[in-house]
């Protein structure tokens, strides 16, 4: 093999490496979003379910409140009722006070239902918190082992740019031009295998004339149908 070809798939590799491991450099912030999401969703269902509870809570005051009300109107009415010598307004006073304790057996039947609600929200709320514990507790693993991946893939970026670098400065100029337009425009790939007269790259069969001449080892050959370099498979 042409001995700057064995430079260039070692570069190459280099650069292979360097890309991929942008990419998942890349990926880390959408990571992160998706944990913090995961978090912010976990926290609003806690804070839906006690704003449930707090309007739970202030609606059974009120009926508390109407409650008082009437248990006063009654009490008054009673007053009244005793102190009146009247029939007809004896009894109308009494209809009066029979409305009351009706209007209040129905607001204590509301009541009740909002403390059975209340109650379900309170259990719903429990089980709420104790799954954003351990979700918290989850996505603070995820995200620790997020930035101890981050601190590995910058320092083998980092590795991998000072090699290519010093691979890069022991190649002929215009052929590490000429390779890294290749690298950029293939997007995988600037010097690929040529296996059985066919190019690797573009899976097209080149001429004998190019096959021999990859073969022979003594130049740097493209491929006539993709531009790319192919080297010697065998």
């Amino acid at each position: 093999m042409h001995p700057e070809l064995e430079q260039l798939l070692v570069l190459q590799d280099r650069q292979q490496k360097i890309k991929q491991i942008q990419t998942e450099v890349e990926t880390l912030p959408l990571q992160r979003n998706s944990l913090e999401a995961q978090l912010a969703s976990s926290a609003a269902g806690i804070e839906a379910l006690k704003h449930r509870g707090r309007h739970v809570e202030v609606d059974r005051k009120k009926l508390e409140l109407d409650v008082g009300t009437r248990a006063e109107s009654i009490a008054r009415l009673k007053t009244q009722q005793y102190q009146t010598r009247k029939n007809d307004e004896f009894q109308a006073i009494g209809h009066e006070i029979e409305r009351y304790e009706n209007e209040i057996r129905k607001i204590e039947d509301e009541e009740l239902e909002l403390m059975v609600e209340a109650d379900k929200i309170k259990a719903e709320l429990t089980a709420e918190k104790k799954k954003g514990t351990i979700v918290r507790e989850s996505i603070a693993r995820q995200t620790k082992d997020l930035e101890a991946k981050s601190t590995t893939l910058q320092s083998r970026l980092e590795e991998l740019t000072k090699e290519r670098a010093e691979i890069a400065g022991k190649i002929e100029e215009d052929l590490l031009s000429r390779f890294e337009r290749l690298f950029k425009s293939k997007g995988d790939a600037g010097i690929v295998a040529l296996e059985r007269e066919v190019c690797t790259g573009c899976h097209m069969k080149v001429t004998t004339q190019t096959a021999h001449r990859v073969k022979a080892g003594k130049e740097i050959v493209s491929c006539e149908n993709c531009g790319r370099i192919l080297y010697d498979a065998a």
